[in-house]
C-alpha cells in the first residue's frame, strides 16, 4: 500500500467522542473502595500476585488500562512496592543457579510481563521504579533477545539454534521502557524492541520451533481485547510503536505497520473499537471489569489507556505465553 493511500484511508474516519457510562464509575469506585481496605493489604502482604486474575495486582493494573492509576490510594501503592521489595529473587530465573537455597523460583520471581506491567502502574502513581527497586533497572535489557524481543518463557532462553522470543513477552516491557528517561541503554533497548515488532508486522506469530504455539495464537490478535493485562492484541502493538516513533523521533516503516494500520480502518471504520475478544472468563472479576460489559467501543485514534472502556464481547480466548510449567500458576 502507497503511504498516501494508508493516510488517506486513516483520515477518513471519524474521531467520535465516547464516555464512561454511569455502571463503569460504580465499578471502578468499587475497586477503589476494596484497594483503601485492610483486606486488600493482607492480601498484598500474604502475596503480591495471588490470587490470580482477582487479587489487588490485577485490580490495580485493570484500574490502570482505564487510566485511572492516579486514584488508586497511596497505602496500596507502597504495599505493592514493600511486597515485590521482599521477593527474594531479583532476576529471570533462567538456570537452576538463579534461585538462591530455599526460595521458589516461581512463587518469589517475575516474568517480564509481570514487571513490565507493574513497573507502567507504579509509574503512572507517581513512583520512581528505578530508585524504589533499583534491581529493575537492567532487567529488561539483560532479557532482550538477538532479534530485540523477550520471552516469558524460561526454556526460551536455552535454545541456542533458534531466536524464540514473544510478542507477548515483549510488549509490557517495550511499554514500561517508552515510560522512563532514556539513558543510552533504554534508547538502545527501544530501538531493538521496535525493530523486532516491525519484523513481526505487528501480526506475525513466531517463526521458530520452540514458540510454534504463537503462531496459532497470531490470528487472534486482530480482536481487540480487554482488559489486556498481559495480553497482546494489534492495537496495542501499533500503540506502543507509535509512541515510541513519537519520543525517539524515529520513522516507522510502512511494510512494518500497514497490515495492523489496514485492519483497524477496515474493521472499524467509524472510528470505534469493538472489543473483540476476553482474555478470561472471570468466575470473580473486579467489580469494574464486570461492568464494562455494558460499555460501549472506544475511538480509533484515541488509543490511550483511560479511553479503552470497550464492550467486552466472550470470543475464542487465546492461550496465554507460559514459562516453564508452573502449576501455582494458572497462565
Amino acid at each position: 500500500m502507497a503511504p498516501e493511500h494508508l493516510r488517506k484511508l486513516l483520515g477518513d474516519i471519524p474521531a467520535p467522542v465516547l464516555l464512561a457510562s454511569p455502571a463503569v464509575a460504580d465499578g471502578i469506585d468499587e475497586s477503589l473502595r476494596y484497594l483503601a481496605s485492610d483486606e486488600a493489604l493482607a492480601s498484598i502482604a500474604a502475596d503480591t500476585y495471588r490470587p490470580k486474575w482477582n487479587s489487588p495486582w490485577w485490580h490495580m493494573l485493570l484500574l490502570h488500562e482505564l487510566g485511572e492509576a492516579g486514584r488508586i490510594p497511596q497505602r496500596a501503592v507502597r504495599a505493592m512496592m514493600e511486597g515485590l521489595a521482599r521477593l527474594r529473587i531479583h532476576v529471570f530465573p533462567v538456570r537452576p543457579e538463579d534461585t538462591p537455597p530455599g526460595a521458589d523460583s516461581y512463587r518469589d520471581s517475575l516474568c517480564h510481563c509481570a514487571l513490565g506491567s507493574m513497573t507502567q502502574l507504579l509509574t503512572a502513581c507517581g513512583v520512581d521504579v528505578g530508585t524504589a527497586l533499583p534491581w529493575t533497572v537492567p532487567w529488561f535489557a539483560r532479557y532482550q533477545m538477538p532479534d530485540g524481543g523477550l520471552s516469558c518463557d524460561t526454556s526460551a532462553y536455552l535454545v541456542a539454534d533458534e531466536c524464540p522470543s514473544s510478542m507477548v513477552g515483549t510488549v509490557a516491557p517495550f511499554e514500561a521502557v517508552l515510560d522512563g528517561a532514556l539513558s543510552e541503554e533504554r534508547r538502545l533497548f527501544l530501538t531493538r524492541a521496535a525493530g523486532f515488532l516491525v519484523a513481526r508486522r505487528l501480526v506475525l506469530g513466531s517463526p521458530t520451533k520452540h514458540n510454534a504455539d504463537e503462531r496459532t495464537s497470531a490470528p487472534a490478535w486482530r480482536l481487540p481485547c480487554f482488559p489486556r493485562f498481559y495480553f497482546y492484541d494489534v492495537l496495542r502493538g501499533t500503540s506502543a510503536l507509535v509512541r515510541w516513533a513519537l519520543v525517539s523521533g524515529e520513522a516507522i516503516p510502512l511494510a512494518g505497520v500497514s497490515l495492523a494500520a489496514m485492519h483497524l480502518a477496515r474493521a472499524y471504520p467509524d472510528g470505534v473499537i469493538r472489543i473483540g475478544r476476553r482474555v478470561r472468563r472471570l468466575d470473580h472479576p473486579p467489580a469494574c471489569e464486570r461492568r464494562l460489559g455494558a460499555t460501549a467501543g472506544v475511538p480509533v485514534r484515541a488509543a490511550r489507556r483511560d479511553e479503552r472502556r470497550g464492550r467486552t464481547v466472550p470470543d475464542a480466548d487465546a492461550p496465554l505465553e507460559r514459562r516453564a510449567p508452573r502449576p501455582d500458576r494458572a497462565d
